[in-house]
């Protein structure tokens, strides 16, 4: 058999397609062909050896915003997917009924895949909070009657619920979500932040297979009692309401996660929660937020489990997505775990250090690596501190000496066009 690709002696981290060890990955037609030890290096166009590289498929972050053009929160991913490994980004709740079809024109130019969320709210994420305070915008039948004509594209139901969200609606924007998600058999996810409604009520809403997303917020009253766990926690845990990191600008403390940890209550997906806030600090990008993870002691196969196979199991993702199972498309991440002390900085200033990290090497979308890509400045209306715009100023500078200066010298350039040996020059 040929390859396009070989990925050569890799450890390769493939929970979803049962490959865990030294493997090849091989590549043909932008799908994968072959995960197998020795595989014929000579039957491949091109070969990359992988030694001491970690393989994995291309991650998958179940919570993002990538609808820059039309919302608050919005990026591109493609400018961060070129560097992280994340292949398939899911909006969460970017784009209610009204701006559905502007999202799907969005995706239509971006290199990574994108599947969406609905957000309850017709009006979607336009503006930072707000958007359910009126209930007309949670229309049921406008809802059931988007996601019906988007499945290609929607593969669940968001909503937010806190109190700057849903105002003095309490619980019923919950109620209509799941109305809704109930019409397409699809999972709700559900943010929770501060009260009201309490954690408590939300998750005594939440059916098997929803999704709770900050599910270590230190923010949302209720998830624990000092550094106990709360019982609404662990009974919605062991009822099937899976849990989502969900890291955003408030989304995650390490205490709250730690106690967690404690009492049995794991994470089932990691998700960065990237966002035009978030990108800056202190998410970054998710490998930064699964590196967190390691940080707290989950095992390195669970918490690439957690970004790759099982968010696209939670939302049914079509194709092997999160996997390398053959005939798969071929998005691949590769990876080098760097050893050392690395601080890590959660939602509210403090620390943890971890002895390792993951950093990308490559991205493969469809076997092909994506190109670096220069990320857009950012929004006006964005806070952010004066370390974080002297540091942007910083990386613009660095990239312009970088670019400004000649690629190579003398000894890097070849005579493209020699000159006749009659020439008397």
């Amino acid at each position: 058999m040929s390859y396009d690709l070989l990925l050569a002696g890799g450890e390769v981290i493939d929970v979803g397609g049962g490959h865990v060890g030294r493997f090849d990955v091989g590549v043909r037609g932008g799908r994968i062909a072959a995960v197998a030890p020795g595989l014929p290096r000579h039957t491949a166009r091109e070969v990359i050896d992988a030694r001491g590289k970690l393989i994995t498929p291309g991650l998958v972050d179940l919570h993002t915003h990538v609808h820059p053009g039309a919302t608050y929160w919005g990026i591109d991913p493609d400018a961060v997917a070129w560097y992280s490994g994340v292949t398939t980004w899911v909006d969460a709740g970017s784009a209610g009924a009204y701006a559905i079809d502007s999202l799907r024109a969005a995706i239509g130019d971006v290199r990574v895949r994108v599947a969406a969320l609905l957000n309850i709210s017709a009006v979607g994420l336009t503006a930072p909070d707000g958007e359910s305070r009126e209930l007309a915008n949670c229309d049921v039948d406008l809802a059931a009657a988007t996601l019906a004509a988007n499945r290609d594209m929607i593969f669940g139901v968001k909503v937010r619920m806190d109190g700057k969200t849903v105002g003095d609606n309490g619980l019923e924007p919950l109620r209509r979500a799941i109305a809704v998600a109930e019409t397409g058999g699809v999972p709700v996810m559900v943010h929770i932040g501060v009260a009201p409604p309490a954690v408590d009520e939300v998750l005594g809403l939440l059916r098997p297979g929803d999704i709770v997303t900050h599910c270590a917020s230190g923010l949302a009253s209720g998830m624990v009692d000092g550094t106990t766990v709360t019982p609404a926690v662990i009974e919605a845990h062991t009822a099937g309401v899976l849990f989502d990191i969900g890291h955003g600008s408030g989304g995650f403390a390490f205490d709250v996660l730690e106690a967690q940890l404690k009492a049995g209550v794991t994470p089932h997906t990691i998700s960065s929660d990237l966002h035009a806030r978030s990108l800056y600090g202190p998410v970054f990008d998710l490998p930064t937020t699964m590196t967190k993870l390691l940080a707290a002691g989950l095992p390195l196969h669970d918490v690439v489990a957690a970004a790759t196979v099982r968010p696209a199991r939670a939302l049914n993702l079509p194709g092997g997505i999160g996997t390398l199972a053959v005939g798969a498309r071929a998005d691949l991440a590769v990876f080098t775990l760097q050893e050392g002390e690395f601080e890590l900085v959660d939602a509210h200033r403090r620390c943890r250090v971890a002895d390792r990290r993951l950093v990308n090497e490559v991205t493969y979308i469809a076997g092909r690596p994506l190109p670096p890509r220069l990320p857009p400045h950012p929004k006006p209306w964005i806070p952010l501190t004066g370390a974080q715009h002297e540091a942007l100023r910083l990386r613009d500078r660095r990239v312009r000496e970088l670019l400004s200066a000649p690629l190579v010298g003398l000894d890097g350039l070849a005579e493209q066009f020699p000159r006749s040996a009659a020439d008397p020059a």
